[in-house]
């Protein structure tokens, strides 16, 4: 009966080891390409331009619209290159991060985005951790209900985001692995609201989130955006001989959908001012918006914009990019401004319209 019981016991620490031996034992990968000098210098610059409205200033995440944190180990050790890159160069669809890639009408270069890339893997000081593309196998309906109980209070039921970030995406499922997802819940991200299931869940309860996660990114087609000229300063206003909406603004600042869509049918003279990355602009964007990005140089994006029309602006965090911008032209004499308060999101989700961007292969 004893030498069962050590056989027992003998069993189930080789069980415990097989699950764990990755955490402790995983091969490096070796460093990325050092950056110059010069590089470093640019993509500081570019990271606090494009990145820290959302990410921190440290980027220590979560300062606008849940954005995670680009400093975690648990991040930094599994995510260089293609899962930091991709997201910054393409967005992820349906959410408020969009493609900063000047190919799909972002502001960096190729160059430009894969020296972020690294400069963000320098600043967190952490090695590279080694990940198989192999899948990882579960109980998708197990999966599913652990991840009710478990993920959906932060991430949504259906993996939309709440608090946290929208970890069913098709974009962000169809460019991280399966051991990259199972290394975030095991080990969460440091010093975020992401915490380590590893002490919490059984090492196949794990598993059966990835496997459940992992399921939902079946069927996703890459549908590739065709870039629309943007607009000329005379066609900034809207309705050049409409009446003023004279807006009643919530707080002195914010404008809300109904109102907004009533100003819009009534032919209102307005300026609306898309303050999203470029390319998101490209995809869907309400009737007569122009982009006008937040991290844009306000000497040029102000010319032919006068100063005695309504300008509102939007984003889509909801209000984060646009507050920032109006801010900005409040300081420079602009008065007569106001920011959606729903952001672009909640005025879709009331069923308010926007003007889809081409999309290659698909007709209206």
């Amino acid at each position: 009966m004893r030498m069962h019981a050590i056989a027992m016991i003998c069993i189930a620490f080789s069980s415990f080891l097989t699950h764990t031996a990755f955490a402790f034992d995983r091969e490096l990968r070796s460093p990325p390409r050092k950056l110059t000098a010069e590089q470093a210098k640019v993509a500081a610059n570019n990271y606090q331009k494009y990145c820290a409205l959302c990410h921190g200033e440290n980027r220590e995440g979560h300062k606008n619209d849940h954005a995670p944190s680009l400093r975690s180990k648990s991040l930094m050790e599994s995510g260089i290159a293609h899962q930091i890159l991709r997201p910054m160069q393409y967005g992820r669809v349906g959410t408020a991060m969009g493609g900063y890639l000047d190919e799909v009408g972002g502001p960096m270069t190729l160059d430009e985005t894969w020296d972020l890339t690294y400069w963000l893997f320098e600043q967190a000081g952490y090695d590279r951790l080694k990940f198989s593309t192999n899948p990882v196998n579960g109980d998708i309906k197990r999966g599913e209900t652990v991840y009710q109980q478990e993920c959906a209070s932060c991430h949504g039921t259906k993996g939309e985001g709440v608090t946290g970030p929208a970890i069913m995406n098709p974009s962000a499922l169809a460019h991280n692995t399966d051991e990259f997802i199972r290394h975030a819940i095991e080990n969460g991200r440091q010093n975020t609201p992401m915490v380590a299931f590893k002490d919490k869940l059984s090492s196949d309860d794990i598993d059966n989130i990835t496997a459940f996660l992992r399921s939902k990114s079946l069927g996703w087609t890459d549908e590739t955006p065709v870039l629309k000229a943007l607009p000329t300063p005379e066609n900034y206003i809207i309705n050049k001989h409409g009446d003023d909406p004279n807006f009643d603004l919530k707080d002195g600042m914010y404008v809300l959908s109904k109102d907004l869509n009533d100003a819009l049918n009534a032919k209102k003279r307005m300026v609306l001012l898309d303050t999203r990355v470029t390319s998101v602009w490209q995809t869907a964007h309400i009737e007569g918006a122009i982009p006008f990005p937040y991290y844009a140089d306000l000497d040029e994006t102000v010319a032919g914009i006068p100063k005695d029309v309504q300008i509102v602006a939007y984003c889509s965090c909801p209000r984060a990019a646009a507050d920032h911008t109006i801010n900005r032209l409040r300081k420079r004499g602009y008065t007569r401004t106001a920011v959606l308060w729903e952001g672009i999101f909640g005025w879709m989700n009331q069923g308010y319209p926007v003007r889809r961007g081409d999309i290659e292969g698909v007709s209206d």
